[in-house]
């Protein structure tokens, strides 16, 4: 199996569930020139950093929180920008306020956030899974540059995860990601966080001008019964 949105998705998410039913996503980041695949993922607490190798200049659009979560609550956000915190912090107070967790929260924060401002008006994008009344809630959103921001419901089912990505895929022409009426998904048979990060990061290997254009891919699954989350991620950049 190849990567469902096509050869070049620019930076990736996916929720849903495992075949043993645990919540689970899988966040992945490709990149066409060399300063874009010049970063790695790397754990600090609660969260997973995209920065830069060695002493690189901080760059806010490649430079970011991807990740962050509550073990306690199992509120996690998985986003490719400066949203991460805001997602994050709203869902989680929500969880502890009692409040029921609707896609217009996410929808408004994406929106405030626009569009990432480079040449291609590179879409934002944004997952969040939380659990209310022992309901799993799972949204993606997208913010493009020519919509208001679209929040989507993943509908999870046992093995299937549900994606948005940045780009449509074409490796020489990316344009903004289109496909909300057919989500991309991924079929995953595995049990735990490292072999999703192992898989997506797999079935989206990919040569541009003789380069490989994965920079990382991200893996996690909460248990439920002991409140914990599972981070695992394969980097380009050891």
């Amino acid at each position: 199996m190849t990567n469902p949105n096509g050869p070049y998705p620019g930076r990736q998410l996916f929720l849903g569930v495992t075949i043993d039913g645990k919540p689970a996503f899988a966040y992945l980041v490709t990149g066409r020139s060399p300063a874009s695949r010049e970063r790695k993922a790397t754990n600090r607490e609660n969260s997973v950093i995209m920065g830069p190798l060695g002493d690189a200049p901080y760059d806010a659009l490649r430079h970011y929180t991807a990740v962050k979560w509550d073990d306690a609550t199992g509120v996690l956000a998985v986003t490719n920008g400066i949203q991460t915190e805001a997602v994050y912090e709203t869902y989680r107070l929500l969880f502890n306020i009692g409040t029921e967790p609707t896609a217009d929260y996410i929808e408004k924060i994406m929106e405030g956030a626009r569009h990432e401002p480079d040449s291609l008006n590179t879409p934002r994008i944004s997952g969040v899974i939380t659990v209310q009344d022992k309901k799993l809630v799972e949204y993606v959103c997208i913010k493009r540059k020519d919509i208001n921001a679209k929040a989507i419901a993943v509908k999870a089912q046992p093995g299937s995860l549900t994606g948005i990505a940045t780009y449509n895929g074409d490796i020489e022409n990316p344009t903004p990601f289109t496909g909300l009426i057919n989500l991309p998904q991924i079929k995953f048979n595995g049990k735990n966080a490292k072999e999703l990060a192992d898989y997506l990061y797999k079935l989206s290997e990919v040569s541009y001008k003789g380069d490989d254009i994965r920079v990382c891919a991200v893996g996690g699954t909460y248990t439920t019964d002991a409140k914990k989350w599972s981070i695992a991620f394969v980097n380009r950049h050891n």
